[in-house]
């Protein structure tokens, strides 16, 4: 059941309900945020290795910040340098993180052009060294998050997970069922994830595709894998982790909405300060006004908001009058 614990490593892990990686989103608050809902294990936003190794101090300062509540918590570092990583893997293990996650699946052409992210799945050599790398540096259990090839139809990033748990020692694998060509467009093959699930010595974390409850549990079931990773399903809905290990039966009141985004606006204030804050969360407005029935007309007052508190008075007139 997604209730039961399940071990990463040496690492126990409550529940079978795992944060993302979600690039430029999985700040320590994100992912608080999701510890607070029931997640088992969160997974940072993707860090450069290069820019840990050479103590990039913004890097040092806010991606490598760890909440005493998140924990178990990983951080994913990206890169196609095994010196680096295995640096930038030893810096990181002494920030707090409980694992590193290694990103072998980003499509976007500035990471993929220098060699790393989805481009290691044509370059299997330099992966498993890098995997390896990050496994030697940081003594931590290292899982790899990647997609089941480059283009439609590639299966590459199966035969490469098998080799990164045979020849580095990677405590588990990541899948993403989709090729990086398609992003998040097109169904996920959870067939090609049940196969590379059978075949696997080690715990598969399948994603891809699981935008609801429903969709997280078919994806659960149909897979056969260890844990299920939540991605955007949810954002702007952290109640779909409680849902899903059955803590709560219905979805949020306006009100509960309400209230869970004043804590993100809160903790992106505590972290970015006011002025970067309010630029900050102009991306996560729209996750909560989608279940806040504010129409566009909200949506476009949010938007030109440049404070935290111009955005609180724009939301002000959701809230019931106090008699």
């Amino acid at each position: 059941m997604l209730t039961d614990s399940w071990k990463l490593g040496d690492l126990e892990i409550a529940n079978r309900v795992v944060l993302a990686p979600l690039a430029g989103i999985g700040t320590w608050f994100v992912r608080l945020q999701a510890k607070r809902h029931g997640a088992g294990l969160v997974v940072s936003e993707m860090v450069s290795s290069f820019a840990v190794h050479h103590r990039n101090e913004k890097t040092r300062i806010e991606m490598l910040r760890v909440h005493p509540d998140e924990h178990p918590v990983s951080l994913q570092l990206f890169g196609q340098d095994p010196d680096v990583m295995r640096s930038a893997a030893e810096t990181v293990a002494q920030a707090g993180v409980d694992a590193i996650d290694i990103n072998l699946g980003c499509p976007v052409p500035k990471v993929c052009k220098t060699g790393a992210g989805a481009a290691l799945l044509k370059d299997h050599d330099t992966a498993v060294k890098v995997a390896r790398a990050a496994r030697e540096g940081s003594g931590l259990p290292v899982t790899v998050k990647l997609r089941s090839g480059q283009r439609r139809g590639e299966t590459d990033g199966v035969v490469l997970a098998r080799r990164l748990v045979e020849e580095a020692g990677v405590a588990a694998i990541g899948f993403h069922p989709r090729s990086a060509q398609v992003h998040h467009k097109g169904e996920p093959d959870y067939a090609l994830a049940a196969e590379l699930v059978a075949s696997l010595d080690a715990p598969v974390i399948v994603s891809g595709g699981l935008r609801d409850l429903a969709a997280a549990r078919h994806a659960y079931e149909a897979t056969g894998a260890a844990a299920i990773m939540l991605a955007r399903g949810s954002l702007g809905n952290p109640w779909l982790f409680s849902r899903l290990l059955g803590l709560r039966d219905d979805e949020p009141s306006r009100e509960e909405v309400l209230d869970e985004l004043d804590w993100l606006m809160d903790r992106a204030v505590e972290h970015l300060g006011e002025a970067r804050a309010g630029r900050w969360l102009r991306k996560a407005y729209p996750w909560y006004v989608e279940r806040l029935e504010g129409g566009r007309a909200l949506q476009a007052a949010l938007q030109q908001t440049d404070t935290v508190e111009a955005a609180r008075a724009a939301l002000a007139p959701l809230r019931p009058q106090l008699v």
